[in-house]
């Protein structure tokens, strides 16, 4: 593990500006940087980099961060892959933490098999253009598949000669232990000696995300050899068939450019279509699709394109797919290829304008695709066309996106001439199945200064407490120790029930006023990365006294940090439309905080007090016996409302 104090002297030394200009082009504008976006095509930038803050932003996609998101982004390296390019781009020593002898045995043993799999690598490259037999087998037949030299250089094809142990020898010699040979699968040890489990094959080396080679791929030359065409390596510590993807590390860049990935079956495809210019393309290697590789491609891109060949059987084998990309709430299309065509043999005989075109009109929404192949087998069979509806109703029950289910049955309806009503009942009846009975919110004690409790409200695009949590965090990491002046609004039960209403104006530190406020309403936020910056902030202020940004950001997790850019730049947007040329001033909310915060935990509240008549309402309804205890409740909630509403000047 890299040592926290190597991360914090990265941190230290690295400079987002000058990381970032080897990848865009930045022009000075006022203390910041502008350029284009290098994550979208555009003509005027909504890229920013701060070289204060030392964070970016892209307003055209919404991502942003620090240093290292960016390289997590942009070249999609993991967070300890960043740390250490930024290491050796700035000549920092990595400096390891104090492991067990457990701990460092396993992080050698993983780091041993890595370089097996590399020297086993360059060997079988070595081998298939420099050894007699690998050029006369192994490349004439990469050659007859129509594979360049750049392109069999740029995957690092290969070739295991045939004889029995002619790799075990070489790697021996080489000092590399017999053990690691084994685990990787690169040789099996039997009662008869060592045996290379890949001899007489062509090698395709499996990469990880981040360009190291997992396990191989091969595929046997020989005819009257009897074993399996294709062999893989076995699992091991470093891979797993099920969470790998041929070629990711080789499309990553382009299918993040691009914003999707199309999905295709064997090797020899990947490599095909990347050589004809389709380079945002990917191979499950001839397994099941799994839900860790489809998670891969999510770390890219929301969008995929399976491609399969024209057969039944490559069809059917889309149908299963399918399911398993719409629950990762994934958009997904099918593409496949006239009979006795693949991807492989129609990019070969065909231009990259013909394959792209091919590709963008005969590629089919999965509705329409399923609906297709389902009606064919089912012809005029209305039971069987009963069952193909509750097929297609099956799958979109897994996609997450409500909005997203509505559009796909109301398409199905018209393709499959189903009313609406039976589909969305269908729908429910596949919720219900999986649905967990909802617990009951107990009714609470009225007390005397009307607390609102911990919500239990989910979380939701549309729910405006997000804005209201996103604001309080905003305030706090900007502003929170700044002085301020507040309109205080004190609300208290007279001894006949009524609520008075008192206000005075106060001064003191904003972090202070929020957490005051948010304590005595016993509040949690919804949003779990808001709650967890919402602690951070607190935290440190009441034990160091400030918050330093550019310290906060220096967080392992993306998703919190790209939530801190965007509260830290949101007001430099307006510097990349130069609004002060055209005599349009932006108001600094600095000079207005005060009143900000106030409006803000006043709105929160009194969406927090509607939440709670709900809640009360819905018991109500439940427990008949004590309703009228609940009304009572109810009204003073309710009245409590109106005076939020007073306070904000709003009408109810």
């Amino acid at each position: 593990m890299i040592a926290q104090s190597t991360i914090d002297k990265v941190y230290e030394i690295a400079r987002v500006e000058e990381v970032i200009g080897d990848y865009v082009q930045l022009k000075k504008s006022g203390a910041n940087y502008k350029g284009l976006s290098p994550f979208n095509s555009e003509k005027t930038p909504s890229f920013m980099v701060s070289p204060v803050k030392q964070i970016w932003k892209d307003f055209s996609s919404g991502k942003g961060g620090n240093v290292v998101a960016f390289l997590m982004e942009h070249e999609h390296f993991t967070y300890p892959e960043a740390i250490r390019y930024l290491a050796k781009k700035y000549n920092v020593e990595i400096e390891e933490t104090e492991q067990s002898s457990e701990e460092k045995e396993q992080m050698n043993r993983r780091e041993s098999l890595y370089l097996v799999n590399k020297f086993a690598q360059e060997q079988f490259s070595k081998d298939l253009v420099e050894f007699s037999e690998g050029m006369a087998i192994g490349l004439t037949y990469l050659k007859e598949r129509g594979f360049t030299d750049e392109t069999i250089q740029f995957f690092g094809l290969g070739y295991a000669a045939e004889q029995r142990d002619h790799f075990y020898k070489r790697a021996t010699k080489a000092g590399y232990a017999e053990e690691y040979l084994v685990e990787t699968g690169l040789v099996i040890k039997n009662e008869r000696g060592a045996v290379d489990r890949f001899r007489g094959r062509v090698i395709f080396p499996i990469r990880s995300m981040a360009g190291r080679v997992q396990g191989f791929g091969g595929r046997i030359l020989s005819s009257t050899t009897k074993t399996a065409k294709y062999l893989n390596s076995p699992e091991s510590e470093i891979y797993h068939k099920s969470q790998v993807l041929y070629g990711i590390y080789e499309a990553k860049k382009a299918i993040a450019k691009e914003d999707v990935c199309y999905l295709v079956e064997g090797y020899t495809d990947v490599i095909q279509m990347y050589q004809k210019g389709v380079e945002n393309v990917v191979s499950s290697s001839g397994t099941a699709l799994t839900p860790e590789q489809i998670r891969l491609i999510r770390r890219l891109t929301s969008n995929v394109v399976v491609l399969f060949d024209g057969d039944a059987a490559g069809l059917r084998a889309a149908i299963r797919g399918i399911d398993l990309i719409l629950e990762e709430g994934m958009n997904v299309r099918i593409c496949s290829f006239p009979e006795g065509e693949d991807p492989d043999s129609f990019a070969k005989t065909h231009s990259l304008e013909e394959v792209k075109s091919y590709l963008s009109e005969q590629a089919k929404d999965f509705i329409q695709f399923k609906t297709d192949l389902l009606l064919q087998e089912a012809a005029n069979d209305p039971v069987k066309k009963a069952t193909t509806v509750r097929e297609i109703v099956q799958s979109i029950s897994k996609i997450p996106d409500a909005i997203k289910q509505e559009i796909y049955l109301r398409e199905c309806a018209l393709q499959m001439e189903v009313s609406e009503a039976v589909l969305f009942n269908t729908l429910a009846k596949e919720k219900n199945k999986k649905s967990v009975p909802v617990r009951k919110i107990a009714p609470a004690a009225v007390k005397q200064d009307l607390p609102l409790q911990k919500s239990n409200i989910k979380p939701s695009a549309n729910n405006p407490l997000l804005i209201l949590e996103k604001q309080i965090i905003s305030i706090l990491i900007q502003y929170g120790n700044d002085e301020a002046f507040f309109d205080e609004l004190l609300v208290f039960s007279d001894e006949e029930g009524n609520l008075i209403e008192e206000s005075k104006t106060i001064q003191s530190k904003v972090y202070e006023k929020v957490f005051l406020d948010l304590q005595q309403d016993e509040v949690e936020m919804i949003q779990p990365e808001f709650q967890t910056l919402y602690t951070q902030l607190i935290e440190k202020f009441q034990r160091e006294g400030e918050v330093k940004p550019e310290k906060m950001i220096q967080q392992e997790d993306p998703n919190i940090g790209k939530i801190l850019t965007d509260m830290l730049l949101a007001d430099e947007e307006y510097q990349l439309h130069d609004w002060e040329k055209k005599n349009i001033f932006v108001k600094d909310r600095k000079s207005v905080v005060g009143q900000l915060v106030t409006e803000t935990i006043l709105t929160f509240r009194r969406y927090l007090v509607d939440q709670k008549i709900q809640n009360l309402m819905t018991i109500a309804k439940e427990e008949e016996s004590e309703k009228i205890e609940f009304l009572e409740e109810v009204m003073q909630y309710q009245n409590l409302k109106k005076l939020l509403s007073k306070k904000l000047n709003r009408v109810i």
